[in-house]
């Protein structure tokens, strides 16, 4: 009964930079890191989703026209993966805030669902992640070879390549995590 189920399908954006670095956002209360990503809304486009999700995990707002759209991947036996992916300069990762929240079990606490942001060596990235995030990375995605397809297409004089996102300001009424 479990295989008739159809999977769950997530989109997210893999934001690199020309330092061949990958920013990732560390998952609260867990020792790994991510990419901002999450599940698409029913009737919404993966696009929609993956820019929805890097606004409220990391506070950037990204332009559509700047995505590369890398497809879907295989992910984990119940989830899809639609990546995209964004070249953009090395920005302060101390400027990044995640609006996303969830109850946290036993305490009620309303959480972050990223409490912290690093920019990551592709070689180191993929250590950094789950398992299956790293598998995505290292085998469906090859971020040097991602990289220079988003700088061929810099060369090329498309001048919607660089993703120069402007930060979502906190929400005024955010709690703050005691």
């Amino acid at each position: 009964m479990r295989n008739l189920l159809p999977k769950r399908l997530s989109c997210g954006v893999l934001i690199v930079n020309a330092e061949r670095e990958l920013l990732l956002c560390h998952v609260t209360g867990h020792s790994h890191w991510d990419l901002p990503k999450g599940g698409a809304h029913p009737g919404e486009r993966p696009l929609a989703a993956a820019l929805r999700e890097t606004r409220e995990e990391t506070g950037l707002a990204l332009a559509g026209e700047t995505l590369l759209d890398l497809g879907r991947h295989d992910y984990r036996p119940r989830k899809t993966l639609h990546l995209f992916a964004a070249l953009m300069p090395r920005l302060d990762v101390a400027a990044l805030h995640c609006e996303s929240r969830f109850t946290e079990s036993g305490s009620g606490r309303r959480l972050p669902e990223m409490d912290g942001f690093g920019w990551f060596a592709f070689a180191d990235a993929p250590g950094r992640c789950s398992r299956s995030m790293a598998a995505v990375l290292e085998n469906q995605v090859g971020l040097n070879r991602l990289l220079d397809r988003l700088a061929g297409r810099a060369a090329s004089g498309n001048n919607a390549v660089w993703a120069l996102p402007a930060l979502v300001p906190p929400h005024a009424a955010r709690p703050h995590p005691a």
